[in-house]
């Protein structure tokens, strides 16, 4: 960002927003707004993810890896990346790949954060409430043109998950109080149909005996025609990918899925690693185009050696019969991936920060530093804290000017 939209964007700001950023940068975390302000190299990283867009639009698959080591920005780029995508009118998720919360081999753990973190453009509605908004609204031109739910659910979307969709959409069997009395009927409870569709959408494990009389009171037809049980991980995947479809259909450009601390996926014991890569290679394969879907993963160096290193020449026995381990050599697969390479910013572009710090700080506080002297005593912090993070070079130039701040009020 050049100095005169830096300006213009610093003065069009709220004072709340600008000191809510300056306090999320004090404790070492990430503001959406203090990375519009302050996200070095934004010219690449626009570049590389239009890219992608512009790939998307020709109905072909693609993705993004950020590498860096730690500390250099990763986080940083994907909150940035997910603000330019909201911008452009794609819905976002961003999540972070915890082995302990959301381990990527458990990807009913995976699909849930990523509809627990929705984003869309201009609305705070969650995934529930925009397809209940959408279906509302869609109900009289299904019923005069002979149509339904079913004309926007993909049909390659898990007969289970179009299920919920349709019966969200629909309304219940109206019954009077005499039939409600009956004791065929018992098992009508209105009430408890929407939390029961909505936690079912949202990747929860429910009793399916209590989502089947949902379905039966919402006029789901098709709903016995298979299993109402979602099984290993691949429905999940496609349900993604049936989502994804389904935003561009309606309007949006489609779905970007942001994973910050994807090294964490080569982090866990050989069994777990071969199951998540082949749920990885899903995401980077362009054998079938993955309508509107834009996956971008944050990785370490670490990842890659990782995955170079595996032993492809792995096998297993099973009924007398080897099998290989690993379904193929993802080290050879993965040669030709997307990757945004991260860079240390140079010492002209730490000063840039500084100054910018400066002026946000200032604002923030009304307050006049000395430019100078303050930018000065920037270089020798800089100086001081040599290779250390980012985020933490940050932290302290920010508590060097809660210091002067102090001092200047201080001898007024």
């Amino acid at each position: 960002m050049d100095k005169a939209n830096f300006i213009q964007l610093l003065e069009s700001a709220g004072n709340f927003k600008l000191r809510r950023a300056v306090e999320r940068l004090r404790e070492g975390l990430f503001d959406p707004f203090g990375v519009r302000l302050l996200t070095a190299h934004e010219a690449q990283l626009n570049s590389i993810f239009d890219h992608g867009v512009k790939t998307l639009e020709k109905n072909e698959s693609t993705h993004l890896c950020v590498c860096g080591a730690y500390g250099q920005g990763k986080s940083h780029s994907l909150t940035y990346i997910r603000q330019r995508a909201l911008a452009q009118g794609f819905v976002t998720s961003q999540i972070n790949l915890d082995p302990r919360e959301i381990p990527f081999y458990d990807f009913r753990q995976v699909y849930h954060a990523l509809v627990s973190q929705i984003s869309f453009p201009d609305s705070e509605s969650s995934l529930v409430k925009w397809w209940k908004d959408l279906s509302g609204k869609q109900k009289i031109s299904w019923k005069n043109n002979s149509v339904g739910p079913l004309d926007i659910i993909p049909e390659s979307m898990p007969h289970f998950f179009k299920a919920i969709l349709t019966a969200m959409a629909q309304d219940n069997i109206p019954l009077s109080n005499r039939q409600k009395g009956l004791k065929k009927h018992t098992t009508f409870r209105p009430r408890e149909f929407p939390w029961l569709l909505a936690n079912a959408l949202n990747g929860n494990s429910l009793p399916v005996f209590r989502l089947r009389h949902a379905m039966k009171y919402r006029q789901v037809p098709f709903y016995k025609d298979a299993s109402l049980v979602c099984k290993g991980w691949e429905p999940y995947f496609k349900a993604i990918c049936g989502l994804s479809a389904m935003f561009q259909k309606t309007g949006f450009k489609g779905w970007v899925l942001l994973f910050d601390e994807g090294e964490s996926i080569a982090q866990l014991r050989i069994n777990v690693r071969r199951k998540s890569y082949t749920i990885l290679n899903q995401f980077f394969s362009s054998a079938s185009p993955l309508p509107g879907l834009y996956p971008i993963f944050a990785f370490t160096d670490d990842f890659f050696m990782r995955v170079q290193g595996e032993d492809y020449d792995r096998v297993y026995l099973r009924n007398e019969q080897e099998f290989p381990y690993f379904e193929e050599n993802y080290a050879e697969s993965w040669q030709n991936l997307n990757i945004y390479r991260l860079h240390d910013l140079s010492s002209k572009e730490w000063e840039t920060m500084s100054e910018k710090l400066i002026h946000f700080h200032a604002k923030a506080y009304g307050w006049k530093p000395p430019e100078t002297e303050m930018q000065e005593e920037m270089a020798k912090i800089l100086a001081e804290k040599g290779d250390r993070e980012a985020r933490l070079k940050i932290k302290a130039m920010v508590n060097h000017l809660d210091l002067a701040h102090q001092k200047v009020v201080l001898g007024g």
